[in-house]
């Protein structure tokens, strides 16, 4: 009774939101699509369906907590462009009575740029951060498995401060004999605490994901497609005066507008304790891209291995011929030190 009450409550807050939403203007707390994890970051930047033993996953679908996490600490950390990371830390554990939860902290550091004035004299420095907490718990019914991430998101831009409260709703279906995953997000529905400006007029990067992952029975690799962006009509920007530039001379058409929204991964399960892994975003790739190179934009890749209670994880995400980003992460299992007595 207890989860169906809870559950009742998450769709009708759902409801809600969506009976309010808007796709126009300026969206704020954009930093929360970064990847901020190796295993995602290698498969394309976008995964909901796979790392069923990765505590790091639920930021990306809630319904992967399960009990299988408990007394795992994850440390990650993405180096992106000039200089600005990312460090995030997750830790799951049992409450009593109450299931499995999983803690999650974000915190994007962008460093210290120098404020001037109208005549070009100095002010001085300022500093820009930005994060989000969250709370994760899940509930598992037969094959299905329905999870929630109750987050607080804040940036801090010199003077200009900003926090929302926000609620992403996810769901899996977990075939009962074979190594399928269905899954399902609604990330980042909720309202501001405080804004920019009075008005109050920036818009929450709400986003609606479906996904799949399957591993063939005798196949070493288990392959994701993850379709995003499906509170969108429209994915594609074309300017004949610029996409020229980029290798752009026709508008794109259908097949381009469903195929940009689509992120493929792939893994290569050499043992338990190593892992290969791949990743194609097409729409990273379309809008990076240069006319007469593309640097690899939109592909990715890294690996992962294990020592003991010691799970290492790589990644590198290719997006533009000046670079790309790197991706750190740790996990740790707890078990048998935290409950050893």
């Amino acid at each position: 009774m207890r989860k169906t009450r809870l559950l009742l409550c998450a769709l009708l807050f759902l409801c809600w939101q969506f009976a309010n939403a808007q796709l126009g203007g300026s969206r704020a707390f954009e930093y929360l699509n970064l990847p901020n994890n190796a295993r995602i970051a290698a498969l394309g930047g976008y995964n909901i369906t796979s790392g069923w033993y990765d505590p790091s996953q639920i930021t990306s679908n809630p319904a992967i907590l399960n009990d299988t996490m408990q007394h795992q600490l994850v440390i990650s950390r993405l180096g992106y462009f000039a200089d600005i990371s990312n460090t995030s830390l997750t830790y799951v554990t049992p409450i009593k009575k109450y299931g499995t939860w999983a803690f999650h902290l974000d915190y994007l550091n962008y460093g210290d740029i120098q404020s001037f004035d109208e005549a070009g004299f100095l002010n001085g420095d300022f500093s820009v951060n930005e994060y989000a907490f969250s709370v994760t718990n899940s509930q598992e019914f037969g094959p299905f498995r329905v999870g929630a991430n109750l987050k607080i998101a804040v940036s801090d831009l010199a003077s200009f401060q900003a926090s929302a409260l926000l609620l992403d709703i996810g769901g899996t279906f977990l075939h009962p004999e074979r190594d399928l995953t269905v899954g399902f997000v609604i990330k980042n529905i909720g309202f501001l605490i405080s804004d920019y400006t009075e008005e109050n007029q920036s818009q929450l990067p709400t986003d609606i994901q479906l996904g799949i992952s399957y591993k063939p029975e005798f196949m070493p690799f288990r392959f994701s497609v993850t379709a995003r962006n499906l509170v969108r009509s429209d994915v594609t920007f074309f300017d004949p005066s610029t996409n020229a530039l980029f290798g752009q001379s026709e508008e794109p058409g259908f097949g381009e507008e469903i195929f940009r929204r689509l992120v493929f991964g792939a893994e290569l399960i050499a043992s338990p304790n190593f892992q290969l892994r791949f990743g194609y975003n097409h729409l990273l790739r379309q809008e990076l891209k240069l006319g007469n190179a593309s640097g690899g934009a939109g592909f990715s890749f890294g690996f992962m291995f294990k020592v003991k209670r010691f799970e290492f994880a790589y990644s590198r995400a290719l997006y533009h011929t000046a670079g790309g980003s790197n991706t750190l992460q740790m996990n740790l299992n707890l078990n048998g030190i935290i409950n050893k007595n």
